[in-house]
């Protein structure tokens, strides 16, 4: 389904647009990025939060990081502090990016066993595909970020992957 370049590829593009997605939102005051805009998570402030939260999820169950101690429902208030949140974000997207530099096509190879919080049952599916919806659930989310930061008048430039990263070897 997918190859170790592919996940190196995708870590690099996440860290470039979690990069232009926080120095755009850093642009509005903390009231304006806590807003209640209509989203799933509500604010951008929500948005961001939630997905530290669901990369540290699914790396808890990848490579063994310490799993968030909050639950999916309280995700989007996991970080209050702004410039908090930001540095986490930063520290997320290196250490994504080092287990990326160390993917095999053995470790996709295998399956992936976990209790899903969500269905509450134990689920097992290929890890090919769990890192293919790891890095689609960042796009997702940070695509109603850029919504957000659009409509509220803040440009937070090209988005386009072709654009802004070359693919990995």
């Amino acid at each position: 389904m997918i190859t170790p370049s592919y996940v190196r590829t995708m870590a690099a593009y996440n860290a470039v647009m979690n990069e232009d997605i926080y120095a755009a939102a850093a642009e509005l005051g903390d009231a304006e990025r806590r807003r209640d805009r209509g989203a799933f998570w509500r604010s951008i402030h929500g948005t961001l939060n939630h997905l530290i939260w669901a990369d540290h999820r699914w790396m808890s169950r990848f490579a063994g990081w310490e799993n968030p101690a909050v639950p999916i429902k309280d995700s989007g208030g996991w970080y209050q502090d702004f410039d908090a949140m930001a540095g986490a974000r930063r520290q997320t997207d290196d250490a994504i990016t080092a287990w990326a530099v160390g993917m095999t096509e053995d470790w996709l190879a295998q399956d992936l066993h976990w209790v899903s919080n969500v269905t509450g049952g134990a689920q097992t599916k290929p890890r090919a595909f769990l890192v293919a919806h790891m890095f689609n659930h960042q796009t997702h989310h940070r695509g109603q970020v850029h919504a957000m930061l659009t409509a509220a008048g803040i440009p937070s430039g090209v988005t386009d992957l072709a654009m802004l990263v070359e693919p990995a070897v």
